[in-house]
């Protein structure tokens, strides 16, 4: 079984409530929510959420939802604990704030797996502007011949290098991530604010999937402009 999970922390520090802000007459994440299960290749979606608000505010909805600990300190911890007693081989983790998703990458990135050696996958994009290279909200990814990540950054200096605009959605085996979560925050991790390079730090390889997407997630109410809105 293929799960994506969405994970659903109310008060971000950015952006607080997020998930919930408005987008054409519907909450945020349901947006996310919606695109998620047009996925071919998952076969259930919910959401992880941290607080009865945000439950209240999708009563309305027909939508799966798992209330999980307010104390997690990433969606990681948070996805975890919502998949603990599913039988699921493959984890997808969707962010809340990618309101433009489109279901194929989702699908492109459950794909990745059919190398069984792959452990963690993410998505990348060709679509990388001047403005993505010098905004530290925008994570940028170098991969290696093998498409593994050789790492993650927020800046860089080196424009001769290849970089992609990382896409924060991530697969992991089950088993993976479980160990993931186990392992304690690693210097880069805490250094660059980046919860990934645990992973690469722990020596556990992150496939890189490349698409072309365009959008950007909504880090900060200026991210709203992409969206006509």
């Amino acid at each position: 079984m293929i799960i994506g999970v969405i994970p659903a922390r109310l008060e971000s520090t950015r952006f607080p409530r997020k998930i919930l802000f408005p987008v054409r007459g519907k909450p945020m994440i349901l947006h996310v929510y919606e695109r998620a299960l047009k996925a071919n290749k998952l076969d259930n979606v919910i959401i992880a959420v941290d607080s009865q608000k945000t439950i209240d505010a999708l009563q309305d909805y027909d939508v799966e939802v798992v209330m999980t600990s307010s104390k997690h300190q990433s969606g990681t911890d948070r996805i975890a604990e919502a998949v603990a007693n599913i039988d699921a081989e493959i984890i997808i983790n969707i962010q809340g704030d990618e309101p433009m998703l489109d279901p194929t990458m989702i699908d492109d990135l459950v794909s990745v797996f059919d190398d069984k050696t792959v452990k963690i996958a993410t998505l990348a994009s060709t679509v990388i502007t001047e403005y993505d290279y010098s905004n530290p909200n925008t994570v940028k990814v170098k991969i290696d011949n093998n498409s593994n990540a050789i790492s993650f950054y927020r800046e860089i200096d080196d424009r001769k290098a290849q970089y992609f605009r990382h896409i924060g959605i991530y697969g992991y085996q089950k088993n993976t991530l479980e160990i993931f979560t186990r392992l304690e925050q690693s210097k880069n991790e805490k250094l660059i604010h980046l919860e990934q390079l645990r992973a690469l730090d722990n020596g556990i390889p992150i496939r890189v999937a490349i698409c072309n997407f365009p959008y950007r997630g909504i880090d900060i109410r200026e991210d709203l402009e992409q969206l006509n809105i």
